[in-house]
């Protein structure tokens, strides 16, 4: 089951459970997922990787704005906003800590040197398009190319 798919199934559990705050920004989550897919000259369907990279910034976006409540001395619409952040976390993966990020850079970059590639920094690029799919929106992409790059240089 992919992750739009679950997210539309559990629409109606959150219905049925009369949970308002879980149903209306799942909602706004799949709304928005809509308008990704249609938007531009060809319709297209997003895989797990940019639904969860949707996810991310979703809920990163109610934080954001729940902070800016909070400097306001909005309480309730803040807590409102971090309620949802919750919801859409919920759906996202387990993040990875720092040393399992790294792990996964130094598995890869040891597999490429195993293929006979030799890895200077200007290699960069194509670590990162080996480490990307495995850490998946688990850990801060800035991160990973910074850990990347030390591992190169």
């Amino acid at each position: 089951m992919s992750l739009k798919e679950k997210l539309k199934g559990d629409v109606v559990v959150h219905m049925k459970a009369g949970n308002k705050v879980a149903l209306t920004t799942v909602r706004n989550v799949l709304g928005e997922i809509e308008t990704r897919e249609k938007s531009g000259k060809t319709p297209i369907e997003l895989d797990d990787l940019q639904v969860t990279a949707l996810l991310q910034k979703e809920a990163a976006k109610r934080r954001d704005t729940a902070a800016t409540y909070s400097a306001a001395g909005h309480a309730d619409r803040a807590d409102a906003e971090i309620a949802e952040a919750e919801v859409i976390e919920t759906y996202l993966p387990k993040a990875l800590t720092r040393q399992e990020a790294e792990a996964i850079v130094d598995e890869v970059i040891a597999g490429l040197k195993a293929d006979g590639t030799e890895l200077t920094v200007r290699s960069m690029g194509s670590v990162m398009k080996s480490v990307t799919p495995k850490i998946g929106g688990r850990f801060d992409g800035k991160a990973v190319s910074e850990i990347v790059r030390a591992r190169l240089a």
